[in-house]
């Protein structure tokens, strides 16, 4: 539980389609010039290098969009670049996203050539049906010869799942895990449905064409996740994240921890250390608005702001609060009031054993609400 994290994200912001569920900047495009996005990224790379505060990086993830629609010759340079400039606190975790289709299940060898070692596949479902409401390109049967093909080439992998879908029972979620299951590597990621602001899927809500469970059948199907996830070896590490111990991400810790990470790419957010202080950034989010900000400026930073204890603070328990491992002390430089804390420990939504502040399952699903009572 050290503070010893340092990570880069890299935003790949393209997509072969839009999928109705995602609130991700992504976006589709054709005749993409992946020498000139190639050259953007190693500049803007090289940018925030020379700003931020230097230490051995311990991962690299590459996210979009659809990052396995990038040229495997982008991610080489960009693990290289990042290896000779900043150096790698022994091996590295370098991450890759990709749509499990045999199209870019076809790359993996070329990715795994430039340096990745872990792909995380967005599989989503196993029927047919709701992954055509989902939106998504691949059928079962293609995903999981995907599923196969990652565990061949790469030594770690994963895959996301999405639940509470329209018209889906305990019973059905059930199977689906199971069957899951017998595909799955050391880590999952099974994410609950919601309808975000700006989607598809949100029009589509607003005029009553689809519904997704009420709150109790969430519930049943979040605490069916935890326990067939659980008795399969694979706990939550957080919310919707699980893991064989040792297998957790050591990427999405670095966030999680509120440890540094550079972010690269339009959209991306990064948290670094310059000047003494925490600094919050924000690339331009239109992909030609970035780029043409790279090539004039060197970067396509929108936003940078100085993050003032408070802020800095809340961003850690925020965070924080979603690990099952909890917060330890002196991440915090002032702990939420102790009356609030001694009430949420007797409700059984919060435990603190004078060392480390940590959320029970029971309070990870009500993050929200715990967080609300503690920062209110």
């Amino acid at each position: 539980m050290s503070d010893t994290g340092f990570g880069l994200y890299v935003h790949w912001p393209f997509c072969r389609s839009k999928c109705p569920y995602c609130d991700f900047n992504s976006h589709v495009s054709d005749g993409i010039d992946q020498g000139r996005w190639r050259r953007a990224l190693l500049a803007e790379l090289d940018w925030w290098i020379d700003r931020a505060d230097k230490r051995l990086l311990t991962s690299i993830f590459f996210g979009g969009g659809t990052p396995s629609l990038m040229d495997p010759e982008t991610v080489a340079q960009v693990i290289e670049r990042a290896g000779t400039r900043l150096g790698f606190a022994g091996t590295p975790e370098i991450t890759l996203e990709a749509n499990p289709t045999s199209v870019e299940a076809d790359r993996f060898v070329a990715y795994k050539q430039a340096g990745v070692n872990r792909v995380s596949l967005g599989v989503q479902a196993l029927n047919q049906a709701d992954l055509a409401f989902l939106g998504r390109q691949h059928g079962p049967d293609e995903a999981l010869a995907a599923v196969a093909t990652a565990a061949r080439h790469f030594p770690r992998f994963s895959f996301d799942l999405i639940y509470a879908r329209p018209g889906q029972s305990v019973g059905d979620w059930r199977e689906e895990l199971k069957r899951a299951l017998g595909h799955a590597g050391a880590h999952l990621s099974v994410y609950q449905l919601t309808i975000e602001p700006g989607t598809q899927f949100q029009t589509r809500f607003q005029r009553g064409e689809i519904a997704i469970p009420d709150e109790d059948l969430a519930a049943d199907l979040y605490e069916a996740t935890q326990e067939i996830l659980e008795a399969a070896g694979m706990p939550a590490y957080e919310i919707s994240n699980h893991a064989r111990p040792g297998e957790e991400s050591r990427h999405n810790l670095t966030y999680w921890r509120m440890e540094p990470y550079l972010g690269i790419g339009p959209g991306a957010h990064g948290r670094v250390r310059h000047d003494g202080a925490w600094h919050a950034t924000r690339q331009a989010r239109a992909p030609e608005t970035w780029l043409q900000s790279v090539e004039t400026l060197g970067h396509g930073t929108a936003e940078e702001t100085v993050l003032e204890p408070e802020e800095r603070r809340r961003e850690i328990l925020m965070m924080g609060l979603r690990l099952a491992e909890g917060i330890p002390y002196g991440r915090l430089d002032r702990l939420p009031p102790a009356d609030r804390r001694a009430a949420l420990v007797d409700e059984g939504y919060l435990v603190d054993d004078g060392q480390v502040l940590a959320a029970t399952a029971a309070g990870r699903q009500r993050l929200n609400g715990l967080l609300a009572y503690l920062l209110g």
